[in-house]
């Protein structure tokens, strides 16, 4: 399992390292030789342009032009920084010492091997005029190597403006922003150089760590062994809850059930839906929903339920009654809690996960969407921890969290930006709490399936074509395979 860890945490673990006997030009030193053995590693030629800022980002560029130097190799250094740190400043005399010019203005020439080493994390807004330009020069290059983190990319790995899209980040520390949001497609392939050890972070768990969440059923076993999902419905559209159920019952929950509301003078209808049910997923238990609690391991609320007072009453009814499991909330309770507020959270007398994209967390959390995008895993941690509930920040990147616990999930393609892919990861969810697995493990293990199923639909149907009901159709292939399970 790799942790992923914000700016904040990075700091932190610089400072430490300092404290204990480091100093900003020893980790410049360290930092400078991981990217030049990047650099050795990936080219063999001498058409290599380092182009530095005059901060300590800088400062690692001009370490590795002169240790590339060094060793006969040719190098050309671009900087139009005017000030520059005490560190960065150091490492430039040293470069130039050694035999090495340093470049004042552009150049018009193209380098087959550009290295950015203009801000790393220390960009606030975005490039402009010859910031601008160096970075449209950098990407002209056959191979771009980052230095750190790409420039023009935020802590929530927004792009802010003109932002150098890398082949190769040679990270100092893996950083969230190499995953989340834009930094998915400009970070490259993704080198760490363990300088120091950060504490905290973020878990992106590996493949064979989620198969330890699916092992081997044992021959003595029975349906009971696994468990009683709920997927309660109704009131609005019946199409998102059946998504919810054929998701749940591929998830390996030993029971699945939809229980729908039956109005008075409406059994007609209940008899209906259930029929068309019982068409499509035969496997599925269909029950009258009247307001009792479920002895279920797992409900999952919200799918196609509508906003009123009665799905209201419903919502609430189930925080302060149900005790026998995980409640999973989605899409309608989402925006029923976004409605009529979050205090109904702390009612709950069982563990809750909720599941909001980004739009629904802003309308959960009050905060506005850039705030939440400019640090998503602070974000949902925040509330997670506030409210005691499990959140699924659900974007390209999902980030999952119990307010201690938090992990990101790297799984996932285009073709999954489509109605009904929610509701399916609802039913993923709610099928491995009712297993068993705690909320996140839960979490964990749904989104995992999710963007799995959708990598698959995308390879063999491209990102236009697949519908939920294809995400469906994948998610038996998409389950790991482990030998150590």
């Amino acid at each position: 399992m790799k942790h992923f860890y914000s700016f904040r945490e990075i700091r932190e673990a610089e400072l430490r390292a300092m404290e204990g006997g480091e100093t900003v030009s020893s980790l410049m030193e360290r930092a400078g030789a991981a990217l030049a053995a990047e650099v050795e590693r990936r080219f063999e030629g001498k058409d290599v342009l380092f182009v530095c800022g005059g901060g300590n980002n800088g400062g690692d560029g001009f370490v590795a032009a002169r240790l590339l130097l060094s060793r006969g190799r040719e190098t050309a250094v671009l900087c139009v920084a005017e000030k520059f740190s005490e560190a960065c400043r150091a490492a430039k005399e040293a470069y130039e010492r050694a035999g090495g010019e340093v470049l004042g203005r552009m150049c018009r020439r193209r380098f087959s091997v550009a290295v950015d080493c203009l801000y790393g994390t220390g960009l606030s807004r975005p490039a402009e005029g010859e910031d601008a330009a160096l970075i449209g020069l950098i990407n002209a290059a056959d191979l771009v190597i980052a230095c750190d983190v790409p420039t023009g990319l935020t802590e929530g790995g927004i792009s802010l403006g003109p932002t150098v899209k890398a082949d190769v980040t040679v990270t100092m520390g893996l950083k969230q922003a190499l995953l989340l949001a834009d930094g998915a497609d400009v970070a490259g392939e993704i080198v760490s150089a363990d300088i120091f050890q950060p504490q905290g972070g973020a878990e992106v768990w590996e493949d064979n760590e989620i198969a330890a969440l699916f092992p081997q059923r044992r021959s003595h076993s029975n349906k009971g062994n696994y468990g009683r999902a709920a997927i309660l419905a109704g009131y609005g559209s019946l199409g998102a809850p059946f998504m919810t159920v054929g998701a749940c019952l591929k998830s390996g929950a030993g029971y699945t059930e939809l229980w729908l509301p039956q109005d008075p003078g409406a059994h007609e209808m209940f008899l209906l839906q259930r029929t068309i049910l019982a068409a499509k997923y035969p496997a599925c238990i269909v029950n009258p929903y009247e307001g009792e609690p479920f002895s279920a391991k797992a409900v999952a609320f919200g799918m196609g339920a509508g906003v009123g007072d009665r799905q209201r009453e419903t919502l609430e009814r189930l925080l302060s009654e149900y005790r026998a499991g995980t409640l999973v909330l989605d899409a309608d309770a989402l925006n029923i809690l976004g409605k009529y507020g979050t205090e109904a959270l702390k009612e709950r007398k069982c563990p809750v996960i909720v599941t909001p994209h980004i739009k629904e967390f802003s309308r959960l959390s009050g905060m506005p969407t850039s705030e939440i995008l400019s640090d998503p895993v602070r974000s949902a941690r925040t509330f997670a921890a506030e409210y005691g509930v499990t959140v699924v920040l659900k974007n390209n990147r999902t980030v999952i969290t119990d307010g201690e616990r938090t992990a990101i999930n790297l799984t996932g393609a285009p073709a999954l930006a489509k109605g009904g892919s929610g509701d399916v990861l609802s039913g993923l969810i709610a099928g491995s709490a009712a297993r068993g697995l705690t909320p996140f493990e839960s979490a964990v293990a749904g989104c995992y399936l999710l963007g799995r199923a959708g990598e698959l639909a995308s390879k063999e149907m491209g990102d236009y074509a697949p519908d939920a009901s294809d995400i469906l159709a994948y998610l038996p292939k998409a389950f790991p395979r482990s030998e150590t399970v």
